[in-house]
């Protein structure tokens, strides 16, 4: 498999963005290539039972889903969580493939490249976060890096746990 370079091809600030956040989501994609089925649904941490690969792609997938539509866009949240079960993304994606999971990570992501690019990073979001602030579109896309930069943290050590795979 060929990653993808974190390096942008241009200096501008849309460019290094966006570039961090694709090297994010690659680092992803390549934390979970040659998962077993059954591997992408295992548990392996005894106090955090969601926590497995599927879990976390899933997770991922939603979390990108909720700042571009239901934040940036203000549609209606149509995501899988619950008041009662907050966590149901992770829980619920034991139940797909793996590749299923990271093919839907992957189609979204391409829809959200395309909205990121139509718009200025300066828009602000129709919703605010908890604090009353509309934050504007370069702050959801930091935050989605970081957000992904630290699960792919997660999904190293349980890589690491599974089989023994380690890398970048």
């Amino acid at each position: 498999m060929t990653r993808i370079d974190d390096t942008p091809p241009a200096w501008d600030e849309r460019t290094q963005l966006t570039t961090f956040l694709d090297y994010a989501r690659d680092t992803t994609r390549a934390k979970c290539e040659g998962v077993s089925p059954e591997n992408a649904r295992r548990a392996l941490l005894p106090g955090s039972p969601l926590m497995t690969l599927s879990g976390l792609v899933n997770h991922l997938r939603w979390v990108e889903y909720h700042w571009f539509q239901v934040v940036f866009l203000g549609e209606e949240d149509q995501g899988p969580w619950t008041e009662e079960d907050p966590d149901r993304e992770m829980r619920i994606a034991v139940d797909f493939p793996l590749a299923q999971l990271l093919d839907e990570y992957a189609e979204q992501s391409a829809r959200y490249r395309e909205l990121v690019a139509a718009s200025d990073l300066a828009d602000r979001a129709k919703r605010p976060v908890r604090s009353g602030v509309h934050v504007d579109l370069r702050w959801i896309l930091l935050h989605l890096t970081e957000e992904t930069a630290r699960h792919n943290g997660h999904l190293d050590i349980l890589r690491e746990l599974l089989d023994g795979t380690t890398g970048d």
